[in-house]
C-alpha cells in the first residue's frame, strides 16, 4: 500500500516516492535497510518512465547537478554507517518544511539557474541521498522555483531523481551496505510501486502549472511533518 501510493505521488510530480516511503519503511525495517531498498526502487523501478520524458530534460542544468551529486554521495555512505539516521532525517525534515513554506507563500528563484548553483545543491542532494534515501528536496526546491515549464520541471526531477539514486546505491555497494534482504524486499515492492508510477503518470495531465507547484510544496510538508514526528 505505501510502495504503491508512493508510486502514485512519484508519477505525478517526478518525484517524492522516497519521501513518502522513507518514514514508514524506516519505521518497520530499520533505516540501514531501508535506504538501500528505497534507492532501489526510485533508480531501478522508475527508470522506465525516463523514456516517455528524456527528450524534455534539460541536460546543460541537470547533468552538472546529478555530477555533483555522484562525487559527494561517498560522504552520505559514511554518514548513513556512523550516525543515528533519526537524528538526520529530522534536521533534513525541518529543513524541507522552512523551504517549502517560502516557496508555497510566494518566493521564487528569479535569477538564473547557475551551474555553481546547481552543482552545490545537487552534491548536498546526493549526500543527503547516501545518508537517508531522501535525497531530492535541495535541488527538488531549486528546479520548482525556476522558469520552466511544469512538463519540462517534471522531466528534470524524474532523471534526477534515478541518477542521485544510482549514485547512493552505487556507493553502498562499494561500502558493503548490501544484503540479500534489501534484494528480496525491492522486489516484492517493485510491482505495486512500479504501477503506482503508471497510474500518477496518467494523472499528471489533470495539473497546470500552479496546481503542480502547490500540490507537490503541500506535498513535500506534509511528509516533512510525519518524518519529524516519527
Amino acid at each position: 500500500m505505501v510502495g504503491t501510493l508512493a508510486g502514485v505521488i512519484r508519477g505525478i510530480t517526478g518525484f517524492g516516492g522516497a519521501m513518502v516511503m522513507s518514514p514508514p519503511f524506516a519505521l518497520l525495517l530499520g533505516a540501514k535497510l531501508t535506504v538501500p531498498v528505497v534507492l532501489l526502487l526510485e533508480g531501478l523501478v522508475a527508470a522506465p518512465m525516463l523514456a516517455r520524458t528524456h527528450k524534455l530534460v534539460r541536460w546543460n542544468v541537470i547533468l552538472p547537478i546529478s555530477i555533483a551529486a555522484f562525487v559527494a554521495a561517498p560522504l552520505g555512505t559514511y554518514v548513513l554507517l556512523t550516525t543515528d539516521p533519526l537524528v538526520l532525517r529530522r534536521i533534513i525534515a525541518g529543513t524541507v518544511i522552512v523551504f517549502a513554506t517560502l516557496l508555497l507563500f510566494g518566493w521564487r528563484y528569479s535569477g538564473p539557474q547557475r551551474m555553481a548553483t546547481g552543482a552545490s545543491l545537487g552534491a548536498l542532494s546526493g549526500a543527503m541521498a547516501g545518508a537517508t534515501s531522501i535525497g531530492g528536496p535541495p535541488v527538488i526546491l531549486y528546479l520548482l522555483a525556476g522558469p520552466d515549464s511544469v512538463e519540462t520541471t517534471r522531466a528534470n526531477l524524474m532523471f534526477f531523481i534515478c541518477a542521485v539514486s544510482v549514485a547512493g546505491l552505487t556507493m553502498l555497494a562499494l561500502a558493503g551496505a548490501f544484503d540479500l534482504r534489501a534484494l528480496w524486499l525491492t522486489a516484492a515492492f517493485a510491482p505495486g510501486y512500479y504501477l503506482g508510477i503508471v497510474a500518477g503518470a496518467r494523472l499528471f495531465s489533470r495539473f497546470d502549472d500552479a496546481r503542480f507547484r502547490q500540490f507537490t510544496l503541500v506535498l513535500m510538508m506534509a511528509v516533512a511533518a510525519g518524518i519529524l514526528a516519527a
